[in-house]
């Protein structure tokens, strides 16, 4: 493994951080997650237009940029550093990689060129930590297990209908497409497929909830006989298998967004308590101060070599994620801690920090549960005699 990044990676760093350095500042957050649609969507289209970050990682037969999960890893840590409300991750971490894995190729002519150009914007309904294997065994139980719950799928006239109900999907409310993953073939024969449907299909009705952390919009979706078109061609294909290679690059992103976050808050810390003055001195130069600080600098950088390394082996993704959701915890909390009174006002930024932190811990964890499973996929316990 050669850890050094190349010049058209550090390049890649350099210039989604200018940009977003000059157009998602704190209030500029606030502000967009409160439009409809939960993101500028005028950001968005730079962000797609003039860095091509929709399409990143997908390749150039399909107008993407070929790139692969260190770049997107790399984008995304410093949209993580800004907070950025987008659909991002829903659409070029958990949709699109769907779509070219199981897509047939006219699905994929038809909608990957336009994910990679921002005009479609996309996200898995389904419960994202289960479905995506880094919480547990990927066996599909997560969607009903072919009982009832979940999303049910069934031909009716020759035409796939989905009924069921999925909660927290990612942006769910604004996406123009939405991979829904269901069971079909009752519980004898029960398999998980993944369905293309329409943001205007009949039979389907979305509601934005309220999320503890606004720049992660989530919806709840209902389908009821809703219209939809099988991904793929054949019904036969191995779904939860191409959702938990997903998952896997999806992990090590997500770890490299939230080391990002670390960061920026760390370093937000740092100056504040540079300037922050008590008993005539500056507070950062209290020896308590500097041991908390130093901690957590060490706690962020662990995470930041663990999500590097995840990004060049995905199989690390779920310890990489856990590591890097634990860092951003401690550090946001201890920037409220740090910044004092101010601190704990609800509108100060800190907050922002520690409700990402919060929100990723409830999708994509908890904590211990994606270190539980890794744990069981080493084969860590095996053999354990019980006391």
């Amino acid at each position: 493994m050669d850890a050094a990044f190349t010049a058209e990676q550090d390049e890649i760093r350099r210039t989604v951080r200018e940009l977003l350095a000059k157009r998602c500042g704190p209030d500029e957050v606030k502000a967009a997650v409160r439009l409809p649609a939960g993101y500028d969507s005028e950001l968005w289209n730079t962000l797609a237009q003039q860095l091509g970050l929709p399409g990143l990682a997908l390749p150039a037969e399909y107008e993407g940029v070929g790139c692969g999960p260190a770049e997107l890893a790399l984008a995304c840590e410093e949209t993580g550093r800004a907070l950025l409300p987008s659909p991002l991750i829903a659409t070029a971490v958990l949709a699109a990689p769907l779509i070219a894995a199981l897509g047939s190729e006219a699905q994929r002519a038809s909608l990957l060129p336009q994910v990679a150009a921002g005009a479609l914007t996309a996200t898995l309904a389904a419960p994202l930590g289960a479905a995506l294997g880094l919480t547990g065994p990927n066996d599909g139980d997560w969607a009903g297990g072919g009982r009832a719950g979940g999303v049910q799928a069934r031909i009716v006239d020759g035409a796939w209908r989905l009924y069921g109900q999925v909660e927290q999907v990612l942006y769910g409310h604004s996406a123009g497409l939405l991979l829904v993953a269901a069971h079909a073939g009752g519980f004898a024969r029960s398999r998980t497929l993944l369905f293309l449907v329409r943001d205007d299909a009949p039979g389907l009705a979305r509601t934005r909830l309220t999320a503890l952390d606004e720049t992660r919009p989530q919806a709840r979706i209902e389908l009821r006989d809703a219209e939809a078109e099988l991904l793929g061609e054949r019904d036969d294909a191995d779904v939860p298998g191409a959702l938990a290679a997903v998952g896997a690059v999806a992990a090590a992103v997500l770890a490299a967004e939230a080391v990002g976050a670390a960061d920026q808050a760390l370093a937000r810390t740092v100056e504040y308590v540079k300037e922050r003055e008590q008993f005539g001195r500056a507070i950062g130069s209290f020896q308590a101060v500097k041991h908390r600080l130093a901690d957590l600098y060490v706690g962020v950088q662990a995470a930041r070599s663990a999500a590097y390394y995840a990004a060049w082996d995905p199989s690390a993704g779920g310890l990489a994620l856990a590591q890097g959701l634990e860092a951003l915890r401690t550090t946001a909390a201890e920037a409220i801690q740090l910044h004092g009174g101010i601190g704990f006002t609800w509108e100060h930024e800190a907050h922002l920090y520690f409700k990402r932190a919060a929100g990723d811990d409830l999708l994509f964890g908890p904590v211990h549960r994606l270190r539980g499973h890794a744990a069981d996929g080493a084969g860590l316990f095996e053999g354990e005699v019980a006391v």
